[in-house]
């Protein structure tokens, strides 16, 4: 399964070998946006774009409405994730069985303390 992550270009840093400057959730990094430029669409016009970035690619485009949705909802998995992580932690996971001290008699399964 692959995951992109929404993040907004916030300059372009090498238009030459179209490499832009992202923000995604407040960490910005360099990706390369080749996949999304082109003739009509340099990467001086991408400036303020959302983009789907996968592996340090901007795979696509998005309207700023379907990124504010992903993170929203990239934001909910990792709380709910955390949540499960906690109750595991916490002793709110499956719980252990007691130790079995008692033993059984193979011959004829009465219990034997």
């Amino acid at each position: 399964m692959c995951l992109g992550i929404p993040g907004q270009i916030v300059e372009i840093s090498d238009a030459d070998n179209n490499l832009a400057l992202v923000d995604v959730g407040g960490v910005q990094r360099i990706i390369n946006i080749a996949f999304i430029v082109d003739d009509d669409r340099p990467p001086s016009a991408c400036v303020g774009d959302w983009v789907l970035v996968h592996v340090g690619f901007a795979m696509s485009r998005l309207d700023e409405a379907e990124a504010m949705r992903t993170l929203a909802l990239l934001r909910e998995l990792g709380e709910a994730q955390a949540e499960m992580a906690a109750m595991m932690e916490g002793g709110g996971g499956p719980h252990e069985p007691e130790p079995f001290n008692h033993q059984l008699n193979h011959h004829d399964g009465a219990r034997h303390d």
